[in-house]
């Protein structure tokens, strides 16, 4: 892995994302998720999801952090919850419902690294997870394992 060539994506990503067109601050959170587990792309990607010009950012970027179903995804999205207007909290809710609807290992493994950012040292990602936690609480997919 070439981290220089990473960081040079994530820069080039937080700057589209300076953009004034909706679309391209959309674009450029869907594809910053790729990178976050950089410490680099936190910040960016929290804006986005919090985006105050246009809540298609705020569901697009958070959608896309979901469908990582990991750590760094579930961590961003939290720091963002904690913090969110009623409005971008209506559409991260509908981000996690869409990507976590289906699938109940998915589910329950976000359910645990909720449980496990439960105790982050950064009180808006602790405080956010116990949000999330019980949004993906409420969530009953229809295909469990055999």
């Amino acid at each position: 892995m070439d981290r220089e060539l990473r960081r040079a994506a994530v820069v080039a990503l937080g700057e589209l994302g300076r953009s004034r067109d909706y679309r391209d601050r959309a674009d450029a959170g869907h594809g910053l998720a790729g990178f976050a587990e950089m410490q680099e792309a936190h910040g960016s990607l929290v804006e986005f999801v919090l985006d105050a010009g246009d809540t298609f950012v705020t569901r697009v970027t958070a959608e896309a952090l979901l469908r990582r179903k990991d750590r760094a995804g579930l961590m961003t999205v939290s720091s963002a919850l904690a913090v969110a207007d009623p409005n971008q909290g209506d559409w991260i809710r509908t981000a996690v419902v869409d990507v976590f609807r289906i699938f109940s290992p998915d589910r329950d493994q976000a359910i645990r690294l909720c449980e496990e950012l439960w105790q982050d040292a950064d009180d808006r990602v602790a405080r956010g997870s116990r949000q999330l936690h019980e949004l993906l609480a409420e969530i009953d997919p229809p295909h469990r394992p055999a």
